[in-house]
């Protein structure tokens, strides 16, 4: 009897597939419209996700749950800053950075390739 994971006929998972991550990096980009509401949501799809992804798909998890924790960071310590001025400045590029983070690791995935460096601030 052959192998279930090598069979072409039976149905690819969830978790093989791109979409899922996909719809996570979407919701991040969306995060930067609704004042994080879609990234928390996106979060727990990665969180949830993570466990039994292939490794490819894991280090796009592993970017995603990083960008979610980074941009909450940086959106606090922005609306603290707030009432000096700066704080709406940062607050604004901490959301182009999301952004940017969700376009650029979106773009990696639909090439089928994994996150080069999941761990990194910038990109």
């Amino acid at each position: 009897m052959s192998d279930p994971a090598l069979d072409p006929a039976a149905p690819r998972r969830l978790q093989d597939d791109k979409t899922l991550p996909g719809v996570v990096y979407a919701l991040h980009i969306a995060g930067a419209v609704t004042g994080g509401l879609t990234c928390l949501i996106g979060v727990i799809i990665a969180y949830i996700s993570r466990k039994d992804a292939p490794e490819q798909l894991a280090s796009h998890y592993k970017f995603q749950i990083r960008t979610f924790w980074l941009a909450l960071m940086f959106s606090i310590v922005s609306i603290i800053l707030t009432p000096v001025g700066i704080g709406v400045v940062a607050l604004v590029a901490t959301g182009v950075w999301l952004v940017v983070r969700g376009v650029v690791g979106l773009s990696i995935l639909l090439k089928g390739q994994p996150y080069p460096t999941p761990k990194n601030w910038m990109l």
